[in-house]
């Protein structure tokens, strides 16, 4: 009776089955073919970017009419080796199962690389005191980038060799009124003296059968504002002055303006704001209308559609008209030039960043450059605006919009890749234009595969500081913000000067979940490779170290711990 127990295990690449390191062992030796270049039991995996082989090969073999009771008959040793090379082969097994992503065996190298600078990802509106570390572990995709790396550098250094912070030249106002002559016909040059926000009456000619929204483009292009305007109709006619047989309608702007960034949470900040009493946002908690609607852009991929006059974008603030308008009926019955408290603000996230509209309808200038920018015709209405903008690590940041807004094939390959070609593009472009008028192209924005401009804080904030002082600004960052909410809603109101809140409702604004944060399903994609965080780094830290002087804060500049 002979037994003979045999365990192969070969690393043999795809194209030659030249290493193999085997055991054997049993009561008698004898000569077993490997099955390697049969194909049986292959399972893939990848050390350093190379696909491999890995076939385990456990057999036991019985020569003769055995039955289960020869198991016994084994020598202890010999029982324990079987055991222990089943439980092996299931360990296997379970990994290959386990990572059906791949639909391939992920080993970790045993070889340990230096570590990166990094920081846990903080998903939008989350606390990072409450966030549990992530563990990188070597992998071997990060492996294999790191291989691209110095080529990447080297891109990144081109990059920062040609960054030149310059100051724009600003356009005047009768240029700015050639390009909106509508949008200045419709609002004024002052506003009532009496109301923190900017408003003032115009006279509405409708009839009472007249529907006052009925064009609005906003009800027209999107199904999901429909009810928001049907409350607006209820809510319509109760609040019309009534002068010399002519009905007046109270229009009014926003007071403040959360500007940015994406991703960043402004909507976390949003949903606690509104929750004072003395604060009332527009219908809509987006409307991007400076930066999108005014050019007639609902999705730029989609083309052109009608632009949205000024008067729709009025419309979004109805609502906080008509209370406007009740306090200033109310208070002139009783006190007059008594100021009413409410204020509107608005909270379009693209406002900071995005010009991308100005290639269609503004001449091009020689440089490449805008002429004109968002924040030059916000100023000429409202020199006064107070702006809110929060902030977070770049890096950050560009993967949650990654994972936000890719529908498919999400992963941190996928992301370390885009990373990579949206570098690339971007060098292009520096090559042979300036720092501004690369941010702001169009071409290159739509093309690039993430939105690797959206972080570069400092050239949108730069240029924002040449129409607005920088007293008009509340620079916040999300870090602050999740570990400190209350601090944070402290900061805003007393920039707004709002009044106090009862402990009843500060605690209802402070201790409400985070709006908006990572969805589970992105969330187990995990963090991004630290290679990729590392060239990201290197990337947005010339940035990061202008915001930081320019906002005389160090944290500004995120730098790796």
């Amino acid at each position: 009776m002979r037994h003979c127990i045999n365990c192969c295990i070969h690393l043999i690449p795809d194209n030659a089955h030249k290493q193999k390191v085997g055991c054997r062992g049993g009561l008698q030796h004898s000569q077993q073919v490997c099955p390697t270049c049969r194909g049986e039991n292959k399972i893939l995996f990848r050390v350093d970017s190379k696909q491999m082989n890995l076939l385990a090969v456990l057999e036991v073999r019985t020569e003769g009419n055995e039955n289960w009771g020869g198991f016994l008959r084994f020598k202890k040793g010999k029982r324990c080796s079987l055991i222990f090379g089943l439980i092996i082969m299931t360990l296997v097994m379970a990994s290959y199962i386990l990572s059906g992503a791949h639909q391939e065996l992920l080993i970790s190298s045993p070889f340990h690389y230096g570590s990166f600078p990094n920081n846990p990802s903080l998903m939008d509106g989350e606390n990072p005191s409450d966030m549990k570390e992530h563990h990188y572990q070597p992998s071997v995709n990060n492996i294999s980038y790191m291989k691209d790396y110095p080529s990447i550098k080297l891109i990144i250094n081109s990059i920062t060799a040609r960054i030149e912070f310059t100051t724009r030249k600003l356009p005047v106002l009768q240029d700015l009124k050639r390009q909106e002559l509508h949008m200045f016909s419709v609002i004024p040059n002052k506003f009532l003296p009496n109301s923190k926000s900017p408003c003032w009456y115009e006279e509405f000619s409708g009839r009472n059968t007249t529907d006052p929204y009925l064009t609005n483009s906003y009800v027209l292009y999107s199904k999901r504002f429909r009810s928001t305007f049907d409350t607006l109709r209820k809510a319509f006619w109760g609040h019309l002055s009534h002068v010399h047989g002519k009905h007046f309608r109270l229009r009014c702007l926003p007071h403040f303006y959360i500007i940015g960034q994406p991703k960043c949470g402004t909507t976390d900040l949003y949903d606690r704001l509104r929750l004072h009493p003395e604060v009332k946002f527009s219908a809509i908690k987006e409307p991007h209308w400076w930066t999108r609607k005014r050019f007639g852009i609902v999705r730029l991929r989609d083309g052109l559609r009608d632009r949205y006059p000024v008067e729709d974008y009025l419309d979004l603030f109805d609502l906080a008209a008509h209370q406007i308008h009740q306090g200033l009926q109310a208070s002139s019955a009783k006190e007059q030039g008594k100021m009413n408290q409410i204020i509107i603000g608005e909270a379009s996230a693209s406002t900071m960043w995005d010009n991308n509209a100005w290639t269609f309808f503004y001449d091009n200038s020689t440089d490449g450059e805008p002429p004109f920018l968002t924040q030059d015709f916000i100023h000429a209405f409202q020199p006064d605006a107070k702006l809110i903008v929060m902030l977070r690590d770049p890096v950050e940041r560009l993967y949650s919009d990654y994972l936000y807004f890719a529908s498919s094939n999400k992963s941190a390959d996928d992301f370390h890749e885009k990373v990579t070609e949206a570098l690339q593009l971007f060098e292009n472009c520096m090559l042979d234009y300036s720092l501004r008028a690369c941010v702001y192209n169009n071409t290159l924005n739509n093309a690039m595969p993430v939105r690797l401009q959206v972080g570069l804080y400092a050239v949108y904030l730069l240029d924002w500081l040449t129409v607005f002082n920088k007293e008009q600004f509340l620079i916040l960052r999300l870090e602050d913000h999740a570990s400190n909410v209350k601090y944070t809603m402290h900061r805003v109101f007393h920039f707004l000067n709002l009044g106090p809140l009862s402990e009843k409702q500060e605690a209802l604004m402070t201790k409400s979940p985070a709006s908006n944060v990572r969805r589970p399903e992105d969330r187990n994609l995990g963090p991004m490779w630290p290679v990729t965080q590392k060239i990201l780094r290197d990337f947005y830290g010339p940035f990061n170290a202008r915001l930081a002087q320019v906002l005389a804060d160090e944290a500004f500049a995120w730098k790796a711990p």
